[in-house]
């Protein structure tokens, strides 16, 4: 079964992190390539710039958030797939770079990962 965790950016990379995979649309801010410690970044499993703006890490749009952003990765199966078999591999990392570590699109990617595991195994 693929593991998927979640790190925030500006945390120290770690060999238990596996392949990192930056899942923003826009690179973190004041951070280089070599401290990232990146084996991808792929800008088309970020939400779209609309969702992002409207979402704007308010809690109470999270639930409607997931489900809008989950359509839209519904809409990129490349993508999700190419994610997927980089986790047969082994563990994958989804790097994110909002402050908010409760609220954030990565989150919602490991979730929508996790879901179409249980439905597709």
């Amino acid at each position: 079964m693929p593991i998927f965790k979640v790190k925030r950016a500006y945390q120290d990379a770690s060999p238990d992190d596996g392949q990192r995979v930056l899942v923003d649309h826009i690179w973190p801010r004041g951070l280089s390539k070599a401290r990232l410690d990146l084996q991808a970044w792929d800008k088309t499993l970020a939400p779209s710039g609309d969702l992002r703006k409207w979402f704007n890490h308010d809690p109470a749009k999270w639930e409607a958030f997931k489900a809008a952003y989950f359509k839209e990765l519904d809409a990129r199966p490349e993508a999700v797939a190419a994610l997927r078999a980089l986790a047969a591999k082994g563990t994958v990392t989804l790097v994110y770079a909002a402050r908010d570590e409760a609220h954030n699109n990565a989150l919602a990617l490991k979730e929508y990962l996790e879901k179409q595991t249980e439905k597709h195994g």
